[in-house]
């Protein structure tokens, strides 16, 4: 288990690599923008279809 422990922390320490701070920002950025063009598209889908639900009950 000690071998686990010192070989995971060496790999993480060593031999990953890390992005830079301004690689993350951006990335966090394109994340974020994505999300909430994912939302939009969503919440469009979502009232879209329930006012089309609620007009074909109407009908009955």
């Amino acid at each position: 288990m000690g071998t686990y422990i010192k070989e995971s922390s060496d790999e993480l320490l060593n031999k990953v690599s890390w992005p830079t701070w301004e690689e993350l920002q951006s990335s966090s950025v394109i994340v974020l923008i994505a999300s909430v063009i994912f939302a939009l598209i969503i919440f469009v889908m979502d009232t879209t279809f329930s006012r089309l639900m609620k007009e074909i009950y109407k009908l009955f």
